[in-house]
């Protein structure tokens, strides 16, 4: 009799789980509770609404993509719980419209493909533990003529209890970027308040830049700056020695000119 409730136990809770969207730390994907795919609906088993203190960051968008090239991106996810750091910490799912999503340079242990599929990426169970709660993701673009690609991200940042609740929060982020030339310059596309804390410094250094002077205009001023004292010191030179009555180096036109002076007879 216990092994039979042991058996419906494990029965319904397996029934629980697959109702949730797979919404498992081994990665995330699929449907959400009948509201559509993960990475669009959100991740609805741990609350119905998207929560804005938790904000998706993905770097490295480009502003334009060319065919048959692959992009390096870092997703991100800021705020949310405390995380356990010796437990689970986040995770997220990931589609494109078109073109084949993969793990980053390094991170091959920390997304996959969900189940297969090259157009969806999600993390993995060692992924889930990240402590700062980031994948290097890439993206190799279409073929050429495809148009527009969208991006479509669910981030779930998590307390590490391995409990889906409300405690838990979640936030996504949709974006798309056109064909066209790739100058190289990328950007950064996020969703959520913004309330992000700059790390903190590791010295004392000071940027230019932030102190709000170009570096042309900084050594610019170093240069007039320094053309100004050669003129100082010239002059102070020059009326030193080039109208001194007792200095030998004197022209014999300064000289002349000095002894009518003196005699006060020229004309």
């Amino acid at each position: 009799m216990i092994s039979r409730q042991k058996t419906l136990v494990m029965i319904l809770v397996s029934v629980l789980v697959a109702g949730t969207g797979q919404a498992l730390h081994s990665g995330v994907g699929g449907n959400a509770n009948g509201q559509g795919e993960v990475s669009l609906a959100g991740c609805t088993c741990h609350a119905e609404e998207p929560d804005n203190s938790v904000t998706v960051v993905l770097d490295g968008f480009p502003f334009h993509y060319s065919p048959n090239t692959v992009y390096e991106m870092k997703l991100q996810l800021i705020g949310g719980p405390e995380a356990d750091l010796s437990s689970y910490t986040a995770g997220f799912s990931m589609r494109v419209s078109d073109g084949v999503l993969g793990p980053g340079e390094g991170f091959d242990e920390h997304v996959q493909n969900w189940e297969g599929d090259v157009s969806s990426l999600t993390h993995t169970d060692y992924g889930a533990k990240t402590s700062d709660r980031t994948w290097m993701i890439s993206w190799t673009s279409p073929e050429e003529g495809t148009g527009s690609v969208t991006f479509s991200i669910a981030g779930n940042s998590v307390n590490g209890d391995m409990a889906p609740s409300s405690l838990d929060r979640w936030n996504r982020l949709t974006s798309t970027v056109d064909e066209g030339e790739d100058n190289g310059r990328v950007r950064t596309v996020f969703s959520g308040n913004g309330d992000i804390t700059p790390p903190a410094p590791t010295d004392q250094h000071t940027d230019l830049h932030h102190m709000g002077a170009k570096l042309l205009a900084h050594w610019l001023g170093l240069l007039g700056f320094a053309a100004v004292m050669l003129v100082i010191v010239f002059c102070g030179f020059f009326l030193r020695y080039g109208f001194s009555r007792h200095y030998s180096g004197r022209s014999n036109l300064l000289r002349l000119r000095i002894k009518h002076l003196r005699r006060g007879d020229q004309i």
